[in-house]
C-alpha cells in the first residue's frame, strides 16, 4: 500500500528528499510543513512551524501519516521524533537523546575524546575571558571557535589574530547572536587539508555511507568572506579516495556509531560527517544529525535505489539487507542568494526565468527560500534557489548548473563563480 508521508521542513534540502521520495512507487500522497513557493507544486504544504512539535505531532496524527521525514535540526533537537514514536508514527530521523550529536558541540567533542574517533585538539568554556587566556597561552593562529548549540551552519568562527578572535567571541558569548548556542564554546585547533562531506544512512547498528560530497561555506569566491549555510556543492568529492573511505569507515563511521550505543544513545536516520584529510589521517569537524543542505542536492539525485524502502529498513533495523546503489557520473549544485546574505537582506523579490513548475531546463531547481504570489515565485530567504545538474562528468555538470543559473534573475542575486574549482584542480 501507498504510503502518505510527511516531510518536515521548508528548504532546499526538504525539496530535495520529496523529490527523491516522489520517485517511488510506494509514495503516496506527499506532504510538507511549513514546505515553501517552490515545494508547493511538489507536495501539499501546511504552514506550521517546524519548531512547533506538538502541532506538528497533532496534524501528523489528523493526517493519519504513516512515516514522517524529520529534515531539520532544530525539531530534532526538540524531540519530534520521540513525539511521534509515542503516539505510533514511525519517523526517519534520531530521537532527543542521539540528536546531540549535532545539538551540542561540547558533547559531541568529549564523545569523540572518548572514544578516540580523531578530530582536532580542543578545549571547553563558558567565561569569555578564560576562552582569550587559552588562545593567548596556545599562541597559534588561525583558530577555531564554535558555538555549543544549533546556529543555522554559521556558529563558527575562523580568526586569525586575536582582535578577530576578541570580536568573534564578543558575538557568540556576549551579544548572544546564535542566542544560548553561545552560553558555551568550543575552542579548537586549525585543521588544514581538503574537506569532505559524507552522509551515511544508519539504523543504529549498521552505517551506509552516501556519495561523498564537498560543500563550498563561504560566501563569496576564492573561499572568502563570512561562513554561510553552503554557497554549493558538487559529488562525488575527488579527494575522497576508496583507500581514505575504508580508513573513515574503520577510524571514525563505524566507532562513532558503537560510542553512540553504548552511551544509550543509539543513532537512526542519517548522520552527516564532516571530514577534513589532514597530512595525519581524516579527522572529524563536525557531526550534523540529519542531511546537510546543500548536500542532499547533489547526493539524492545520485541515488539509484528507492528512498522509502531505505528509510524503512532503517525504521526496521534491517538496513543491513538492503543493497544501496548510486548512479555512476557527477552532480553540481550552485546557490543563488540573496544580496547581503548571511547578513541583512530584503525579500519579497520577484524571481525571473522559472517555468510554470519554479524549474529551468536541464537542472533540477530546489527551492530554499521562495514563496508564491498570485502565481508569481518571490524570494522569500538567505538562500533563495538551489540550481542543480546530473552528469557523466564534473566539468558537465558544472557547465549545466551554471547555464541553469543565467537563465533565472532577480534584484541583487548573488552566487558564487567557482563552485567546484577546487575539485576539477584535483581531478587533473
Amino acid at each position: 500500500m501507498k504510503k502518505k508521508i510527511l516531510v518536515v521542513g521548508g528548504g532546499g534540502r526538504e525539496h530535495a528528499i520529496i523529490k527523491a521520495l516522489k520517485k517511488s512507487p510506494d509514495c503516496g500522497e506527499i506532504w510538507c510543513a511549513p514546505g515553501n513557493g517552490g515545494i508547493s507544486y511538489d507536495a501539499k504544504c501546511k504552514n506550521i512551524k517546524s519548531t512547533d512539535v506538538d502541532t506538528m505531532v497533532g496534524f501528523a496524527v489528523e493526517e493519519k501519516f504513516d512515516y514522517v521525514v524529520v529534515a531539520q535540526d532544530d525539531p530534532l533537537a526538540l524531540g519530534m521524533v520521540d513525539a511521534l514514536a509515542a503516539v505510533g508514527i514511525p519517523a526517519f530521523g534520531p530521537d532527543k537523546a542521539a540528536a546531540r550529536i549535532e545539538a551540542s558541540k561540547v558533547f559531541s567533542k568529549d564523545l569523540m575524546k572518548k572514544y578516540g574517533i580523531p578530530t582536532a585538539k580542543y578545549e571547553t568554556f563558558d567565561d569569555p575571558a578564560k576562552v582569550m587566556e587559552y588562545i593567548k597561552a596556545e599562541g597559534k593562529y588561525p583558530v577555531v571557535i564554535k558555538a555549543d548549540g544549533l546556529a543555522l551552519g554559521k556558529g563558527v568562527i575562523i580568526a586569525v589574530n586575536h582582535e578577530e578572535a576578541k570580536e568573534g567571541l564578543h558575538e557568540i558569548m556576549e551579544e548572544k547572536v546564535f542566542g544560548t548556542s553561545g552560553n558555551h564554546v568550543v575552542v579548537e585547533e586549525f585543521l588544514t587539508g581538503p574537506e569532505v562531506s559524507v552522509l551515511a544512512f544508519v539504523d543504529g547498528k549498521t552505517v551506509v555511507p552516501m556519495v561523498s560530497s564537498m560543500d563550498h561555506k563561504r560566501a563569496l569566491d576564492g573561499d572568502k568572506g563570512l561562513n554561510t549555510g553552503g554557497m554549493g556543492t558538487v559529488a562525488p568529492n575527488p579527494y575522497y579516495t576508496a583507500d581514505i573511505a575504508q580508513q573513515c569507515m574503520d577510524t571514525i563511521f563505524l566507532p562513532t556509531i558503537r560510542a553512540m550505543q553504548e552511551e544509550g544513545r543509539p543513532f537512526t536516520g542519517c548522520l552527516y560527517f564532516g571530514l577534513m584529510l589532514t597530512p595525519k589521517g581524516p579527522k572529524v569537524i563536525e557531526y550534523n544529525c540529519r542531511f546537510g543542505d546543500p548536500e542532499t542536492q547533489v547526493v539524492l539525485p545520485l541515488l539509484d535505489t528507492d528512498l522509502v524502502d531505505i528509510m524503512l529498513a532503517i525504521w526496521n533495523g534491517t538496513l543491513d539487507q538492503l543493497d544501496i546503489r548510486w548512479k555512476n557520473g557527477c552532480a553540481a549544485c550552485v546557490v543563488m542568494a540573496s544580496g547581503g546574505y548571511p547578513k541583512k537582506y530584503v525579500t519579497g523579490l520577484p524571481i525571473s526565468g522559472l517555468d510554470e513548475n519554479g524549474q529551468t531546463a536541464n537542472c533540477f531547481v530546489y527551492h530554499a527560500g521562495t514563496k508564491l504570489d498570485d502565481e508569481t515565485f518571490l524570494t522569500a530567504g538567505g538562500r533563495v534557489l538551489g540550481v542543480t545538474a546530473t552528469a557523466e562528468t564534473l566539468p558537465e555538470a558544472l557547465e549545466t548548473a551554471y547555464a541553469g543559473v543565467k537563465t533565472i534573475s532577480f534584484q541583487d542575486a548573488h552566487y558564487r563563480k567557482d563552485i567546484g574549482q577546487r575539485a576539477l584542480k584535483a581531478l587533473s
